[in-house]
């Protein structure tokens, strides 16, 4: 066997430049300057695609009347609901069939929407109008929910029992995480493991929920 190594080849020779090359800076969506992985987003309302934007652009939109409603900053609220309590039944007349879900106003819909993560992304579903307003008479504060922009985001899977107010896109992460980890039937342990440290990652961010009358 000879001792002189493997010989380097043009096309390895390549693909060491382009593993040694820094990772491409992500861009504002509206300027165009680089941002750093923590950025704000913006919602375009009617297409409900999420857009990158630097701090400067992001402060255009600090407002509901900007852009006529096209597009909506992000909300950057976390709040811990750790005293609203829903219980089986409520649950399923909330129309959602597994344990974790988020609730968010859909100006285009013109209602309540419940989604929920699966290995095939969100799921969307109606809720019934009288059941929500049950949950927000429970928790005043769940009237306070920027539309389109905010969720109400729920684990009662494997028994956990957590409730937030969180950005909207904080949500899709979530769902990121269901589609880029589960495997098979029941998800697999790897994708469990990083949806505990997925709320983990919640509940030291957020801040109790405030009195609301």
């Amino acid at each position: 066997m000879s001792d002189r190594g493997t010989p380097i080849t043009r096309g390895s020779l390549a693909a060491l430049r382009r593993y040694a090359q820094p990772e491409p800076l992500a861009r504002c969506d509206l300027c165009a300057e680089p941002i750093p992985p923590e950025h704000r987003h913006l919602l375009d309302v009617t297409a409900r695609q999420f857009l990158c934007v630097c701090y400067a652009c992001s402060l255009l939109f600090d407002r509901e009347a900007a852009s006529d409603g096209k597009y909506r900053l992000i909300s950057d609220r976390y709040l811990d609901l750790g005293g609203l309590q829903i219980d089986d039944a409520a649950w399923t007349r909330l129309g959602v069939p597994v344990g974790m879900a988020f609730f968010s106003y859909s100006s285009p819909a013109g209602r309540m929407l419940a989604y929920y993560p699966s290995p095939m992304g969100a799921t969307e579903s109606a809720v019934d109008e009288a059941e929500w307003e049950a949950l927000v008479a429970q928790q005043p504060i769940l009237r306070t929910l920027a539309p389109d922009i905010e969720a109400l985001l729920v684990n009662r899977a494997r028994g956990a029992r957590d409730a937030f107010i969180v950005p909207l896109d904080q949500c899709f992460a979530l769902v990121g995480v269901v589609r880029q980890h589960w495997r098979g039937l029941s998800g697999g342990s790897q994708v469990w493991r990083e949806i505990d440290g997925f709320f983990a990652a919640l509940r030291s961010r957020s801040k109790p929920a405030p009195p609301v009358d």
